[in-house]
């Protein structure tokens, strides 16, 4: 009874989980299963910054990237860089790229310069 129950939990998480990645990708385009396999080299917290593929900028197609931020979660923020996740899109040249916040992420703007 109490493996029956264990079992039963676990599909429901796993279920939980697919559901939500389905109304993620369908809220905030792009094609969700793509930019996990074709883009995590170029988002994660370890390694270079360095240009996404082109398959990587064809699962961000669509995509919203203000959208997405809003979903990132500090267990996944421990594993990406939010910097590069924001390269990625600025490369892809993908639209709605958030510039203030994505996540818990504060994004740096440059100093104002004061003329004289």
């Amino acid at each position: 009874m109490i493996m029956t129950t264990r079992y039963l939990g676990f599909a429901a998480l796993v279920l939980t989980a697919c559901m939500l990645g389905i109304s993620v990708e369908f809220e905030c385009g792009g094609d969700l299963a793509g930019i996990q396999t074709q883009c995590e080299s170029f988002v994660k917290k370890d390694g270079p910054k360095i240009p996404p593929s082109k398959p990587c900028c064809e699962a961000l197609k669509g995509a919203d990237i203000t959208c997405y931020c809003k979903y990132l979660t500090p267990p996944i923020e421990k594993l990406l860089s939010i910097e590069k996740v924001l390269f990625v899109a600025k490369t892809c040249q993908c639209q709605n790229i958030p510039t203030d916040k994505c996540g818990s992420y504060v994004i740096p703007h440059p100093p104002l310069l004061l003329k004289v």
